[in-house]
């Protein structure tokens, strides 16, 4: 798996390394323009995904805080309405009454009617006299109510003090069998001389009353809200978007609870396979706990619509890519296969073949090179037939021309065994000499000698020379004899010695000497031919290296180290050939370097 993974890689870069050109061209439009476009869409998307989430849930927190503190105040507003009777003289005196008369009734039913109206969402206030009596206020549309059945559970919950109480969701009985759903707020009322326990206040209210609160958050928010009291029972909770009860919210009531922690905060849950954010804050004063649950395909649904919104239009875009890139890559891939259908009309010897570039750009100057190609290389086969006649009309005359150099070295062998016979060894040995430098011209045919034989053949050629110049000079030849047998070219050193005699030594007053010697350098073989003649000066010596160089003087210094310098370059390469280092009046060093290109030499 791991090779695998990495021979992924390297096997897609060759599929794509093998593509034609018009499909590479296509694969990097639409990869230059997919990316940075998918990836700004991403950001985007993810960055308006953000952005709604952020202030839906600014938003949420908003609501949950406005309605946390309008139930606040209402219950606040509750709880000081059941101090009133501490200011009342009047309901102080019947609380303290046991007879219950007209005065009573009276006076009492005022009291609560009055607190029964202060807020529209009570259902029912009571007073609870010092002896057990129970009098009451109720809203209209309530015929009866049942105090008695409640009188044992509100005793229960004041006889721990003074301060108010509050009740959470509970359902009381009305008009025999009819049930309402309400909160209480309880307090004890004490004598206000002798602070002793005279009665009790209970305010029942509406459990409708969160209702009214929360609809304009749910409105808003689109969610759903929970009112929990601060013993983590249930007061309100909305009903879901079919109006058949508390729904997902009653439900899972617990679920959201375990997720709160703090005075404020917000989480997501999944419900059901749903995903929802919830919202919450926790009042200091009652420890109530208002939750927005709001389900996220709701907040995100405008930014689906706006994320599908951006899909269509990248797909468009890359659509439009994919067939601009199309066009532009035919168009400029055309000319490439209109030059590679025509080379291959050449490569099939059809050399009649033109290129018509239509643009002076990269393609058009490559398609006007490929014309001039087939220009030259028509001239260079037009050249090549020329050479080969004339190569096969040298070929005839040297056919025809060696039969002079074979008479003139029969000649050459009848002249000196005649100067033997009439006992003239100088004519005999000239005549020699003579002979074994045509023969070395004549029968060695072979292109390749050794260096043994080009120095063999150079000394012959200076034993000649002494007989016409008698102890004018000496050779004296150092060389390994590991490079003895290293190849190289005919008429190398001969060429060199003659120049060096006629143009160094014989100007010379007194006799002179030549010295060849030779080393290894670096996988090369290094030769000096030195001698101690006249030398040259600056001017002729910078003139004549010009020359082996390539310069134009050369009809100035002879044919013979222009004739050396430019067959050793021809085989060798255009670093190897000859350098000549002069003095005037010091004598002259001509060094060549060659290079036996199947056999590298140890240094």
């Amino acid at each position: 798996m791991v090779s695998y993974i990495r021979r992924f890689p390297r096997t897609l870069w060759l599929f794509l390394a093998n593509l034609p050109m018009e499909r590479k061209l296509i694969v990097v439009f639409i990869f230059l323009i997919s990316m940075p476009i998918t990836y700004v869409s991403y950001l985007s998307s993810r960055s308006t995904f953000n952005s709604v989430l952020v202030n839906a849930t600014a938003s949420a927190g908003q609501m949950a805080d406005s309605a946390s503190d309008t139930i606040d105040r209402y219950v606040a507003d509750l709880k000081r309405y059941t101090a009133l009777p501490l200011y009342n003289t009047d309901v102080q005196f019947y609380l303290e009454q046991e007879q219950t008369d007209w005065e009573k009734n009276t006076g009492m039913s005022m009291f609560l009617s009055y607190l029964n109206h202060t807020k529209e969402e009570i259902v029912a206030v009571y007073l609870v006299d010092k002896y057990g009596s129970v009098y009451y206020d109720k809203s209209s549309g309530i015929s009866e109510l049942f105090p008695e059945e409640r009188l044992a559970q509100w005793q229960s919950l004041t006889e721990s003090g003074v301060a108010p109480i509050v009740q959470g969701r509970h359902m009381i009985r009305v008009n025999a069998g009819d049930h309402r759903e309400v909160f209480s707020i309880l307090r004890t009322v004490s004598s206000v001389s002798s602070l002793q326990k005279i009665g009790i206040i209970v305010f029942d209210i509406n459990i409708s009353l969160f209702k009214g609160i929360v609809d304009p958050v749910n409105a808003v928010t689109q969610g759903s809200t929970l009112i929990v009291d601060d013993k983590g029972e249930m007061m309100y909770a909305s009903p879901d978007d079919s109006g058949g009860g508390s729904g997902m919210l009653e439900k899972h009531t617990d679920k959201f609870l375990q997720q709160v922690s703090g005075p404020d905060g917000h989480f997501q849950l999944t419900l059901d396979g749903k995903e929802y954010l919830a919202v919450y804050t926790v009042s200091a004063k009652t420890g109530w706990t208002t939750m927005v649950s709001i389900p996220l395909e709701r907040i995100l649904s405008p930014v689906e619509k706006t994320r599908n919104a951006q899909v269509l239009t990248t797909l468009a875009i890359i659509a439009f890519a994919l067939i601009v890139a199309t066009f532009i890559s035919h168009a400029l891939t055309k000319p490439l296969k209109s030059m590679v259908r025509l080379m291959k009309q050449v490569q099939h010897g059809n050399l009649e073949v033109w290129l018509h570039p239509r643009y002076n750009d990269e393609i058009g100057m490559l398609g006007s090179h490929f014309n001039r190609m087939i220009i030259r290389v028509k001239d260079l086969l037009q050249e090549v037939k020329l050479t080969e006649k004339r190569k096969q009309k040298a070929d005839m005359r040297a056919l025809q021309n060696q039969i002079n150099p074979h008479f003139i070295y029969n000649t050459l062998e009848s002249i000196r065994m005649l100067a033997e016979g009439s006992d003239d060894p100088r004519v005999a040995k000239l005549t020699y000499l003579l002979g074994m430098q045509m023969r070395y011209g004549i029968v060695r045919s072979e292109e390749m000698v050794t260096i043994g034989q080009e120095l063999d053949h150079t000394r012959n050629y200076l034993d000649m020379l002494q007989i016409r110049f008698p102890d004018k000079f000496s050779l004296k030849i150092d060389v390994p004899d590991a490079l003895l047998s290293f190849p190289v070219i005919k008429l190398v050193f001969q060429p060199i010695v003659e120049n060096a005699v006629f143009h160094g030594l014989e100007p010379k007053e007194g006799p002179g000497s030549i010295r060849i010697t030779g080393w290894a350098e670096r996988g090369k073989a290094v030769f000096c031919v030195e001698d101690d003649g006249v030398g040259m000066d600056e001017d002729t010596l910078r003139a004549l290296n010009n020359t082996l160089t390539g310069g134009a003087d050369g009809e100035k210094f002879g044919i013979g180290l222009r004739n050396v310098n430019e067959r050793l370059r021809l085989d060798y390469g255009s670093p190897f050939g000859l350098r000549v280092e002069s003095e005037a009046g010091q004598g002259t060093r001509v060094i060549l370097r060659i290079e036996n290109l199947s056999h590298r030499i140890e240094d």
